[in-house]
């Protein structure tokens, strides 16, 4: 099994990646090929930061020679997708949404559709907005036909949207048993 991470955070080391780094060490232990991906990082080489909406289809003008299209190869040969980004007033970051309003070359080719998807996120607080930012990161998986994959399985529980933390995720231990159960459901 293939699974990529799409890491929305700018903070290299921050919670949202020190979370991710979890859920894909337990994939890894299970057998998966895994592959990180610091979106700001693809960004940066494109002389359009947001989508402008410049042609419809995308005739790919803004990123054609860019680490964009080795990122949508990567997003077409995944079998598992997992959306990143640090609670920014109560969604996702601009930096994940603007690399994923440039996807719809991938919607066009029904690319992602029956993928599995799932979503991690940290916020500083309780109730920091982490289960809309949650939502968020699902609504933009459905739209390409993605199926959400939630942190709960028969051994624990239902589940619930996916990883979250608040404060300081390296001690915050139910966030750190939810990467394991997610890691779990992923390769299921």
């Amino acid at each position: 099994m293939k699974v990529l991470a799409l890491n929305g955070s700018p903070d290299s080391g921050g919670n949202v990646e020190f979370l991710l780094d979890k859920v894909l060490s337990f994939c890894a232990q299970k057998g998966a090929e895994v592959d990180k991906v610091k979106v700001l990082d693809v960004l940066n080489q494109h002389k359009w930061f947001p989508c402008i909406n410049c042609s419809s289809p995308c005739n790919q003008s803004c990123f054609k020679g860019t680490d964009m299209e080795v990122v949508f190869d990567k997003m077409r040969a995944a079998d598992c997708i997992i959306l990143c980004s640090p609670v920014y007033y109560g969604t996702v970051s601009g930096i994940l949404k603007c690399f994923w309003d440039k996807t719809g070359t991938l919607r066009g080719e029904k690319a992602l559709v029956g993928k599995k998807a799932a979503a991690i996120t940290s916020g500083h607080g309780i109730f920091g907005g982490q289960e809309t930012t949650l939502r968020a990161l699902h609504d933009m998986a459905l739209i390409q036909g993605m199926s959400i994959i939630g942190d709960g399985s028969a051994e624990f529980d239902a589940g619930h949207h996916g990883v979250a933390s608040s404060g300081n995720a390296r001690s915050h231990s139910y966030a750190l048993q939810r990467c394991e159960i997610l890691a779990s459901r992923i390769m299921s």
